[in-house]
């Protein structure tokens, strides 16, 4: 079978996750509750979720298990988006909780670049004092022109 364009693509990028994520995953996966609301989020957000919808209403309404105007099944179906909106927002957490992972990961990245950067300016710094000294020592003549500061 031929990859798809979509793979050649990105065949050469590392497919690896993220290590707070999993870790984030596995303390999720502990509890059951997560699990089955993960489970109920997966399925009702994919296409056999919309066919046994679809079977389901053709059905009730085909057999003609009640008469219009369907109010058991505008009941039932009003019960059951209850529940899925609850279960989106229980999804929604999910997400903005892996974007806090990476968020805080991504902060303390920040944090220790600042504190190298900082390091490297002050190893830059006396880099350039001790050129100077050099300079100064061996042309006692030259003068010497003041840094600029960064």
């Amino acid at each position: 079978m031929e990859q798809s364009a979509l793979q050649k693509n990105v065949s050469h990028l590392s497919l690896e996750p993220n290590p707070l994520l999993v870790e984030h995953a596995k303390r999720r996966a502990e509890s059951v509750q997560n699990r089955i609301a993960d489970k109920i989020t997966a399925f009702s957000g994919s296409m056999w979720f919309v066919y046994i919808h679809i079977i389901w209403f053709a059905s009730w309404i085909g057999f003609g298990v009640e008469k219009y105007p369907y109010g058991l099944l505008t009941m039932i179906v009003s019960l059951e988006a209850i529940f899925l909106s609850t279960f989106v927002m229980i999804s929604q957490n999910r997400a903005d909780a892996k974007r806090q992972v990476i968020a805080d990961q991504q902060w303390q990245t920040v944090k220790e670049e600042d504190k190298q950067n900082e390091e490297l300016l002050r190893l830059s710094n006396q880099i350039l004092e001790l050129t100077r000294a050099i300079h100064a020592v061996t042309s006692p003549g030259a003068e010497t022109t003041p840094a600029k500061s960064a």
